[in-house]
């Protein structure tokens, strides 16, 4: 997932979106600022010095230098919006559209601090912040997205680029910054503006209040476990709970905190039933306790405010609103898309489920499979049918040494090398925190820095998720770009290797892949580093394929003390199990795709939402044995803001690229390491990022359209006939 800032000159979302969800739109350090005074002593506005091109000084950021940059910054952003919107000479593509382009230097620069103090960072005081902050970031980005002389430049460039057609990346460009202006209510009248801009207003508090509710149910649900109750789980892993019990004030004690990164090995290898349905039921019930940190009410106002904000634009619903612009471009291409896999995806966990009965029954367990149960049972089936033990396989997955595999696979396909830095080298908000120089490895040329920070803590949100400080555009000078992945990795005692799940190594490629997405970028202008929703999770989706690649398993995946490779034979079962538990990982993120479309399609006008959830599912003949990966109370890609509103079908669109082209390169003469095809998926894949057509960026790659045949054989589904 991207998180990424807000970009102040025309995007109009308010600001936990765009904080925690949207593309990234940074503009360039090196633009003109004014003079440092008081008004731009505050270090959150300060330009960024020292080496790299300068970095962020995350060393000395306050939470309360917060509130006045901010403050100021929207100050110092809305005089050049005003000197954009009022300049006497006739509209033209520089003086409007790059002027736009250049805008909000001082304020993306707080917007960095604060994308850190709210995810990685946050604090009582941090979150008091943002709740008086998030109305008054509405009314700002509602001053910019409603300006009317503003938009009627924009409007003439673009209407003057129709009939006389600029170079391609500044025609999209211009078709990009006026549909934002157009979707965001440009065109109403005065007394819809205003309301608009009020929807604006409440929504903003919603998303945030959500976020923090969310967040604070994951801090303050833990599970402590005694040493009698350890049966099963490993000991890096007992370890790491022992560590995190320690770090709580326990000490003797074991943590398990309500993080996926630390229920879902729990829940897979505990022989504790009992607590295994009170780490399970801790963790899908955030938000939903029916305490004051309950999130339903929230979203019922979230749905009735977002339709009654697309039907002052004409809109039926906020779905049709939404995918226009989209690679689905509307609500009934992607339920077709997700119809198509459902019945295939239930039907396997049907499957699933009669073989952990089995294995139970087998056992004298006496139990029906329940939710609790999926992740143990499948892993005592996985046993049985490929002889494939998950703990076994951890051995083999050390933090390190992905990372490691990641970087080499950076340099066979895109000709990046990674360089650590020395600590204390370039500022960090965390020691945890740890960086690398990205260069080309045939010119040594600098591309820029790469944070990594990986583990789990108190204040940052769970999950894994990939930044930009800085993006790449070549219309204001060298690329410096400043990425960071971010991950929830259980920290292990001093000493001892970091050891992960199969899935969550896949996840740690998958986010590499965004970061990867934003070092190859080599568009003009800051718009263009954007992108399309139901394609940005493409590039990473495909990255997670050279996971199992023979030169990473080979050379990467080795045993955290032998140091020896992976077995052959462990290999073997790793990729004959490939299609294993699929019903289960596409029914539990389908379910919540089409949870996502079907609430925001619903007439919300009196909506119960747990009643609308349950229902819904039931109309899908959910199974009862598992339940959404991400459910509505907690469904922070939704409700957090609008970065997935409707969108989070879209990892199963890119899903199709996905496997399609994953084909592509292995079809080839040189596999996943074909020379030929990789400079075809830098060139067209990833250097480009939304500076053309998404689609027929993957024509250019492909040559043809992507076809679902190929999705549907990676998952051992059976394949549609034509």
């Amino acid at each position: 997932m991207i998180k990424s800032q807000l970009s102040t000159a025309f995007k109009t979302m308010t600001l936990s979106a765009i904080v925690l969800f949207s593309s990234c739109n940074q503009k360039k350090e090196t633009v003109e600022t004014v003079t440092e005074t008081e008004e731009t002593a505050n270090i959150l506005l300060k330009e960024w010095t020292g080496p790299y091109g300068g970095t962020p000084a995350f060393d000395k950021m306050s939470v309360t230098d917060v509130k006045p940059a901010l403050e100021k910054g929207m100050e110092l952003n809305l005089r050049e919006i005003d000197d954009i919107a009022n300049n006497p000479e006739p509209p033209t593509f520089d003086n409007t559209i790059v002027a736009l382009e250049r805008a909000g230097a001082e304020l993306n620069r707080v917007f960095t601090y604060y994308g850190i103090l709210s995810g990685n960072m946050s604090s009582p005081e941090f979150r008091e912040v943002q709740k008086e902050m998030a109305p008054i970031l509405s009314d700002f980005n509602s001053k910019i997205s409603q300006n009317q002389k503003l938009f009627q430049r924009i409007k003439t460039v673009y209407d003057n680029s129709l009939k006389t057609p600029l170079e391609e990346d500044q025609q999209r460009v211009v078709q990009l910054t006026y549909e934002s202006f157009a979707m965001n209510g440009a065109e109403l009248d005065e007394e819809k503006k205003k309301r608009y801009a009020a929807i604006n207003k409440e929504l903003s508090g919603l998303y945030t209040n959500f976020s923090n509710n969310v967040l604070a149910d994951e801090e303050g649900y833990v599970t402590y476990l005694t040493k009698d109750q350890l049966s099963g789980l490993s000991d890096p892993l007992i370890k790491a709970y022992a560590k995190a019990a320690t770090d709580k004030g326990h000490e003797g004690k074991y943590a398990i905190t309500n993080t996926r990164s630390s229920m879902d090995p729990f829940l897979t290898y505990s022989n504790e039933r009992t607590i295994r349905e009170k780490v399970w039921k801790n963790y899908y019930s955030r938000g939903d306790n029916g305490d004051d940190k309950d999130n339903n009410e929230n979203i019922a106002k979230i749905l009735k405010l977002r339709k009654e904000r697309v039907a002052l634009l004409g809109y039926e619903n906020y779905a049709d609103w939404r995918l226009q612009n989209r690679m689905a471009k509307n609500p009934e291409n992607a339920m077709k898309l997700m119809n198509a896999v459902w019945p295939a995806a239930i039907a396997r966990v049907k499957e699933e489920v009669a073989d952990m009965q089995a294995v139970a029954n087998a056992n004298g367990d006496n139990i029906t499979i329940e939710p609790w149960d999926y992740r143990y049972y499948a892993e005592k089936v996985r046993k049985k049918k490929y002889d494939l033990d998950s703990d076994e396989v951890k051995q083999y997955l050390q933090l390190d040494k992905l990372r490691e595999a990641m970087f080499f696979v950076a340099g066979e396909l895109f000709n990046f090398k990674f360089t650590p830095i020395e600590d204390g080298k370039v500022p960090v908000f965390h020691e945890d925190v740890k960086v690398w120089e990205v260069n080309d490895l045939t010119s040594g040329d600098h591309i820029g820095l790469w944070y990594l920070d990986p583990f789990a803590r108190t204040g940052k949100r769970s999950g894994a998720w990939a930044n930009t400080y800085r993006s790449h555009t070549t219309f204001d000078g060298k690329r410096n770009v400043l990425a960071s992945n971010n991950s929830n990795f259980v920290k292990p005692a001093p000493g001892e290797a970091v050891l992960v799940s199969w899935d969550d190594a896949t996840t740690f490629f998958h986010e590499f892949g965004h970061a990867l997405h934003f070092f190859a970028s080599e568009v003009r202008y800051p718009t263009l580093n954007g992108g399309v929703r139901d394609y940005t999770e493409f590039q990473s989706q495909l990255l997670e394929r050279w996971l199992s690649t023979d030169k990473v398993i080979d050379n990467y995946l080795v045993h955290y003390e032998t140091g020896k490779p992976m077995p052959k034979a462990l290999v073997d079962k790793i990729k004959k199990a490939a299609t294993f538990n699929q019903g289960f990982a596409t029914t539990e993120y389908l379910a919540s795709a089409l949870m996502d479309m079907k609430f925001h399609i619903a007439d919300p006008t009196n909506i119960d939402v747990d009643k609308f959830e349950k229902e819904t599912l039931a109309e899908l003949n959910m199974p009862n044995e598992l339940v959404m990966r991400h459910r509505t109370p907690h469904f922070g890609h939704v409700f957090s803001g609008e970065g997935y509103a409707t969108a989070y079908y879209g990892y199963m669109w890119a899903d199709v690229l996905t496997s399609d082209a994953a084909e592509a390169f292995a079809e080839a003469p040189g596999g996943f390491y074909d020379k030929e095809v990789a400079a075809k998926l830098v060139k067209y894949l990833f250097a480009p990022r939304n500076a053309i057509d998404p689609a027929e960026a993957y024509r250019k790659f492909r040559g043809r359209d992507a076809k679902i045949e190929a999705l549907m054989k990676d998952r051992g589904f059976p394949v549609p006939k034509s």
